[in-house]
């Protein structure tokens, strides 16, 4: 794959633990890190658990975004969608938002919540153009936050469940 911007090939893997410190560096450059959430245990859940995993953009096998999958059986949740700073806005979080649809849907998600905090505006600012709405969700440590509810490619949205 070759996006604008890029003239080399690009490829989305499921990351593995060699990974994960790459993952977190990142994770920090973005401002996505807490000091009560611990990377690391959300990285290594992620790859312990059969219908979660943790896939990755990387170029000369350099880790430039990151987008972390999960499958409760009904809903597909996205988290830590990320992309370094010095590679924003040449496609490359839409494509991972792409591989993440994909990876849920072959897992059976009806649905994908994209899990966002309240004060990351650039984010909510990058998923504009696509089919999402926000809904008041608790899942931030201090209990506010947003979801982007967006149904995977081939499933048409139904009443909220």
């Amino acid at each position: 794959m070759t996006l604008a911007n890029y003239d080399c090939p690009m490829e989305i893997v499921e990351l593995v633990r060699e990974d994960c410190a790459s993952a977190i560096a990142l994770w920090a450059e973005t401002g996505l890190t807490r000091p009560w959430n611990d990377p690391t245990a959300d990285f290594e859940r992620a790859l312990e658990g059969a219908t979660s995993a943790i896939l990755g953009f990387k170029r000369d096998n350099v880790l430039l975004g990151t987008v972390m999958v999960g499958n409760d059986g009904h809903r597909g949740w996205v988290y830590y969608l990320s992309v370094s700073n010095a590679h924003r806005r040449a496609g490359l979080g839409s494509e991972l938002m792409k591989a993440a649809e994909e990876w849920l849907r072959r897992k059976g998600a009806v649905k994908v919540q994209l899990m966002v905090r309240n004060e990351n505006e650039s984010a909510f600012n990058s998923m504009n153009g696509l089919a999402t709405r926000r809904t008041t969700s608790r899942f931030s440590h201090d209990g506010s936050g947003i979801g982007l509810g967006r149904c995977p490619r081939g499933r048409k949205r139904r009443g909220s469940v």
